[in-house]
């Protein structure tokens, strides 16, 4: 097998790291590198990945549906809204990461993405980009946090943007069709 690569029991070869969880099995295969032009989806992913920088991905994907819950499915109409009293409340919930500066700036990141889409869909502004420094100084330019180069190509990588499942990978192949029949909303 070649390096990065893992044949599961269930016989597919895949990104090794996508064997080696039931979890990462299924966001490997089902989700990682698929293109996403949803806006709420979006900035849940771009959330997500703020709130992984230093700690696993696994332990952000085990506590999603409890971050989707804390944060109102990341409509970021309505996160844009929270209040000192919502990051007190999200502090005490073990359920997700209690991170102070996390939590505000999914609350400030949300205020942005609000602004932003008064000009442009999150997607159309998002897919305008490949490479991840750009897309970071961007953001930053217009407030977001938590945004820093590594956290942006993670982003990339997730919402198919970039197609990084490895040469002799099953997915890999299929992700890239679908990123060649993608549609960038707002794109002719």
């Amino acid at each position: 097998m070649p390096d990065g690569l893992a044949r599961g029991d269930d016989g597919v070869v895949r990104c090794a790291w996508g064997d080696s969880t039931p979890d990462y099995r299924t966001y490997h295969d089902d989700e990682w590198g698929r293109p996403v032009s949803d806006d709420t989806r979006l900035f849940e992913k771009l959330c997500l990945e703020g709130f992984q920088s230093g700690l696993s991905w696994l332990t952000i994907l085990r506590k999603r549906e409890a971050f989707r819950a804390a944060f109102n499915g990341f409509d970021f109409h309505q996160v844009a809204r929270f209040t000192d009293e919502d990051v007190e409340r999200l502090l005490q919930n073990a359920a997700i990461v209690r991170h102070r500066g996390k939590i505000e700036a999914t609350i400030n990141n949300a205020q942005r993405a609000v602004e932003l889409t008064e000009e442009q869909s999150l997607a159309h502004f998002v897919w305008g980009y490949d490479d991840p420094k750009l897309l970071a100084r961007d953001l930053k330019k217009r407030g977001w946090r938590f945004v820093g180069p590594t956290t942006c190509y993670a982003f990339l990588q997730g919402v198919g943007v970039v197609n990084d499942h490895l040469e002799g990978c099953g997915t890999r192949d299929e992700v890239e069709r679908e990123r060649k029949r993608f549609r960038v909303p707002g794109r002719k």
